[in-house]
């Protein structure tokens, strides 16, 4: 089998895949031969992600979901069953940022819709497709978290937090259902060329060239010296949800430049 069918006859569940790394990893699992269900709150990206892969000769289908929402998280996962009879692999990507704030500044519901994002929606998405694993013996879950779970941060709080949350979760998961061959690994991404944090439709002009010059700075601070491509993130993904990575759960994997191998993580939120 070649690299680019690693993934052949197998279905994946990618969730915030309409931008970033959720978009790359759906094309890169629709290039390893799988079925996707791309998802995203915002319709025309997914719709977007869903196009690019069809054009390319993959398989794809759209399902708009909120994460945080418990009956979205189920329906997501019905209709990936009902499309394609089953799942094998879900991806919980779906994240957003908590802003530039220390702790004392952070307003509750901000705080609370970060963590429901981000840890709530990695649990509901994971309790809506664990019972589908367990009826067929094997499964693949993704998570992706950040270097941000791994340290302290500056201005960072509520996604620290929730990362850091993702990060033992995952551990936790891979405890409780290794023995029904369920594997269960997380991806701590450093800085990436993505909008994570600083959108333009939330940012103003300012502001995102000033959050973007950020993390520019930090990011070559690092020992590779630049921001990766979502694409490299995704290629990690594609090789935990494989065969080739059969002996791996509870894996916290970074892929970061070096970054948590170092003091220098500068003025950035990631």
């Amino acid at each position: 089998m070649s690299q680019t069918e690693v993934l052949a006859g197998k279905t994946a569940v990618i969730t915030g895949s309409g931008n970033g790394i959720g978009r790359a990893t759906a094309k890169a699992m629709a290039q390893a031969g799988a079925n996707v269900v791309v998802s995203d709150v915002i319709e025309a990206d997914g719709e977007r992600t869903v196009q690019e892969i069809v054009d390319a000769g993959g398989k794809a289908i759209f399902v708009k979901a909120d994460v945080s929402q418990a009956s979205d998280a189920e329906n997501l996962i019905a209709t990936c069953v009902t499309t394609y009879g089953g799942i094998d692999v879900l991806v919980n990507n779906a994240g957003i940022g908590g802003g530039q704030l220390r702790l004392h500044e952070i307003v509750p519901e901000d705080f609370d819709r970060v963590v429901n994002t981000n840890l709530r929606g990695t649990f509901l998405m994971s309790k809506f497709a664990i019972p589908h694993f367990l009826a067929k013996g094997d499964g693949r879950i993704v998570n992706i978290a950040s270097t941000y779970g791994l340290v302290g941060a500056p201005k960072a709080a509520a996604y620290c937090a929730s990362k850091g949350a993702i990060i033992n979760l995952t551990r936790q998961m891979a405890v409780d259902y290794g023995h029904d061959h369920i594997r269960v690994n997380a991806i701590c991404p450093g800085y990436i060329d993505t909008s994570l944090g600083r959108r333009k439709a939330t940012l103003s002009q300012e502001e995102f060239d000033a959050a973007t010059a950020r993390r520019e700075k930090a990011a070559g601070m690092q020992p590779l010296g630049r921001q990766a491509q979502p694409v490299e993130v995704a290629n990690v993904a594609v090789f935990l949800s494989s065969d080739g990575a059969s002996f791996m759960t509870g894996s916290i994997v970074t892929v970061d430049g070096g970054c948590v191998t170092t003091f220098n993580y500068g003025e950035a939120s990631n």
